[in-house]
């Protein structure tokens, strides 16, 4: 895997990206003065996806502040958190006044947040409104992409629509900017991802808006850094120009790895080869793949890689649920071991051994980078 630019196929947003981007001297000088972000994708288990999150019928502010302490409690400093421009375009002020409790029930709980802004993974067909219940037994039934793959296919030929996606990214940067609640802007997951296992990928639909939003999110001046985070499937590669315009528009260079110690070590040697830039790993943990907190954190930590697992508590998303859950025509039992997440709905771990480790390491090392 490489990751230098093919210059024969290189996109021709790439250069003006990569102009705009913040220097490394100023990345790693702003890395350097945060605490090394550690914690998980959060979503309140009272939500099936993104919309069900946020939408004023089913905003759940006493489950998201109950979780989040409980984020704290495990030495967490940090979360990771899906948007979605449905609910901008519903209701604009309201979605601003509703991140802006999440955000601060965040500081009351002494974690930062992660924005993420759009998606290219699960349901490709997004709709406001009550949302289904989830299918027994299966990950992330209800999960939904953003804008959807309909919005992607049209995007060039039908310019309301990235008039709509910019001014909602527009607006939610614009008016979090200078807000120190917020920790970095994600602002795209998984470009070219799939709408569900054994479906097609989104591919490289996702261009023209995957450059637009870092030209838009970079106009909102944001003080901020932008990350766009890369990954792979070794069985349907993604192709080369999605990671390329992700790095040329990412001040913190971010991954994903759903994988054992010794592939993660690899994979990082291979992406410091390629960068000076700070490194973030904004999804792992998967322990039926042996990605797992006791041997993961300890190699985060000592190449100084903030790492963000998936999942905190296991709920309407039920992705304690392998992904090829998607195949179980009859809903399955509990798993013995989960995929991810890590608390029950009552606040008590899958795991206590593990629980025990992430409280002990995490309050041991919080000051050592």
């Amino acid at each position: 895997m490489s990751l230098e630019p093919d210059e024969s196929s290189a996109h021709p947003a790439i250069r003006s990206l990569e102009e705009a981007r913040w220097s490394v001297d100023r990345a790693n000088t702003w890395w350097d003065s945060q605490p090394l972000p550690v914690g998980c994708n959060f979503i309140p288990s009272t939500a099936i996806n993104q919309l069900e999150m946020w939408q004023e019928e089913t905003f759940d502010l006493t489950t998201v502040e109950r979780e989040l302490g409980w984020a704290a409690e495990l030495g967490f400093n940090a979360v990771r958190v899906y948007l979605h421009d449905l609910v901008w375009e519903q209701d604009s002020s309201g979605f601003l006044q509703r991140i802006d409790e999440v955000l601060e029930a965040a500081k009351r709980a002494e974690i930062r947040v992660i924005l993420v802004l759009f998606d290219d993974v699960w349901n490709p067909e997004p709709k406001l409104g009550p949302q289904p219940e989830p299918f027994p037994g299966r990950h992330n039934s209800g999960w939904v992409q953003g804008p959807g793959l309909a919005a992607l296919n049209a995007y060039e030929d039908h310019p309301e629509i990235p008039a709509r996606l910019e001014a909602y990214t527009s607006g939610i940067i614009g008016r979090f900017a200078t807000d120190p609640r917020v920790l970095m802007w994600d602002v795209y997951n998984e470009p070219g991802g799939y709408p569900s296992p054994g479906a097609d990928p989104v591919g490289e639909a996702c261009l023209p808006l995957l450059a637009d939003v870092f030209t838009w999110a970079r106009a909102a001046k944001p003080n901020q850094p932008l990350t766009c985070g890369l990954w792979w499937n070794p069985l349907n590669p993604l192709p080369a120009s999605i990671g390329e315009l992700q790095l040329a528009g990412s001040d913190i260079v971010s991954f994903h790895h759903y994988g054992p110690l010794e592939d993660l070590v690899e994979l990082h040697d291979r992406i410091r080869t390629s960068t000076d830039r700070p490194l973030l790993c904004s999804e792992y943990l998967a322990r039926s793949m042996k990605s797992r907190f006791e041997t993961h954190l300890p190699a985060f930590r000592e190449r100084s890689v903030g790492a963000i697992s998936w999942g905190l508590v296991s709920g309407r998303s039920q992705t304690i649920y392998p992904w090829w859950s998607w195949f179980d025509k009859k809903p399955s039992p509990e798993p013995e071991v989960w995929f991810h997440d890590i608390l029950r709905p009552d606040g008590s771990p899958f795991d206590p051994d593990e629980t025990q480790f992430l409280r002990t390491f995490l309050e041991t090392t919080a000051d050592d980078r």
